[in-house]
Parts: structure tokens; sequence; C-alpha cells
């Protein structure tokens, strides 16, 4: 999704550092690549074509690796507003799960950003509950200045965090993916920074699985459009582990709208279909970054 992503837009909430081997299996292919990769495409057009959209996805249960969820709904309503000069995302995701003992558990994570369409920009909030009771409270700006990145947490605690270089907020994200794709590739690495973790910038490994060519879809927003299948699978960039936190496949419209999502988050995946889907307006709230 755009940013949003997850489908940035999917992936404010984590409930597990395991990560089922199917989801894995793309990345052992990335050992084969170059040690030289060819040159990025240029994202700038994909960018160009992002489009503000109101989404809605309805969650279902859709297995548990080790079996320690028995069932799961949800749903995820996904906002992204053309602020003129940035993108701002609004993101609500409620979750409903049983254990195999029986025990219900619902959660709610509320993800909003603000990013300038020169990323050098993000200003994010993600808030999340857990049976009521607030469990994730982040927030900040993160900068982006000559290629040297730096973020100023404000919660939960002030302190500062260096970027990588390369680092990438949600929106040049998702633009960068839709180009890479659109050059024919298949396999590529980009950082991340979305305002979901605590510790900074995170190591994305996108595989575009498939391509589809424009044609009639049931929201009419997307008919026209060319989309591709990817695989992304999130790592703590400072981390010495092996296990990534969170994996994620989606549809991407040249729009940037997702489709067709699943989220693994380690004790169980669940499958997004969209169920709504409206277009944008153009507005300036906030102000200018």
């Amino acid at each position: 999704m755009t940013a949003p992503w997850p489908p940035r837009c999917a992936r404010a909430t984590r409930f597990s550092a395991a990560v089922p081997r199917p989801f894995l299996l793309p990345l052992a292919l990335l050992v084969s690549l170059p040690a030289e990769a060819a040159p990025a495409p240029d994202y700038t057009s994909a960018l160009r074509r992002l489009a503000p959209h109101d989404a809605s996805y309805q969650l279902h249960f859709a297995g548990s690796p080790d079996g320690t969820v028995v069932g799961g709904v949800g749903s995820m309503d996904y906002r992204v507003m053309d602020a003129c000069d940035a993108w701002a995302t609004q993101q609500r995701l409620v979750l409903d799960i049983v254990s195999n003992t029986g025990t219900p558990t619902h959660m709610v994570s509320d993800y909003t950003t603000y990013e300038a369409k020169n990323g050098r920009r993000l200003r994010f909030r993600l808030q999340e509950t857990t049976d009521g009771a607030r469990t994730s409270n982040i927030a900040g700006v993160a900068d982006i200045v000559h290629g040297h990145g730096m973020v100023h947490y404000t919660a939960p605690r002030i302190r500062a965090v260096t970027l990588p270089a390369g680092t990438l907020f949600p929106m040049a994200h998702t633009a960068h993916i839709i180009a890479q794709a659109e050059a024919g590739e298949k396999f590529f690495a980009l950082p991340l920074f979305d305002g979901s973790s605590e510790t900074g910038a995170e190591d994305t490994f996108v595989v575009v699985t498939g391509h589809a060519a424009a044609a009639p879809q049931k929201f009419p927003f997307l008919s026209g459009l060319a989309s591709d299948r990817v695989n992304i699978v999130f790592y703590d960039h400072d981390s010495l582990s092996s296990e990534p936190d969170y994996a994620t496949a989606m549809r991407y419209w040249t729009n940037g709208v997702a489709g067709d999502v699943a989220m693994n988050f380690g004790d169980f995946v669940m499958d997004g279909t969209l169920t709504r889907l409206t277009p944008g307006r153009l507005g300036c709230p906030g102000g200018h970054d």
C-alpha cells in the first residue's frame, strides 16, 4: 500500500519476530544477486502517479504456523491525502484473535504520518492497545538533509537515532517498489523508516512475484492500471538476528493502491480483501513541510 503500508501500509503492529518459512524462501534467492547491483530506476514518475484514496480491507484468519492461534477477524481502514507538498496518511487496524486455549484478544492500532513529497521529513505517531490497555505509543519527526538522516523521538521517550544512508520514508518506499517492478527488477533491498519502531530504520527485501496488465476491475479507480505482486520482508537494521520482524505480500497497482494483502505476524497470518475504495481529494491540512 502507499506507505501505507502497510499494507505500508499494514505493518504498524507486530506480534512476533518469528516468520514462517514460506515467507523466507524468496530471500534465499537474494544471495545470488551480483555484489554490485544495477543503478536503481528513476522513481519520480512513480511518485507522481501515487493517488490519494480511501480504502477499507476485511481481514480473515489464514493460518498459524505453530498452532498458537486458532482464529481471527479484523478490519483495516487506510486513507492517503494529498496535502499539496506532502502526503498525509491515516491507518486504523483492528484485530480480534483467539488463542488455542480459547482466550480472545482485541488489538487496535492507530497510525498516522505526514511525509514531505521531497522525501526530507516525516512526522509520525503510532498508538496501540490490547484489550483496552495501551501497549505502544511512538511519535516524533525524522529529517533527511543531504543524504544524512536523523529521527527525533518524542515518545515513548525523548531520544535521537541516526538513519543509515539511503533511508526512504513510506510513500517514497512505495514509489521505489513500483518503479523497480516496472523496470523489470525481481529482487531488491530498500532501507525504510516509517515510524512504527522505536529503534530507527529497517531493512526491507522485496521480491516481485508477478505482473498483470491493465484490465477492468471491480473498482473503476483501478481500471486501466497495471499491477505487480510483491513480497516484502522487514528486518531490524541494527539487529544481528537473521529472523525478520514482519512479512507482507500484496498486489500494488501503479497508483499505489494495494489489494490481495497477506500480513504475516509470525504467530498467525491474516489475509485482507479490498472491500471499499474511493478516490481522495486534494487539500492542504497541517501546513507545509
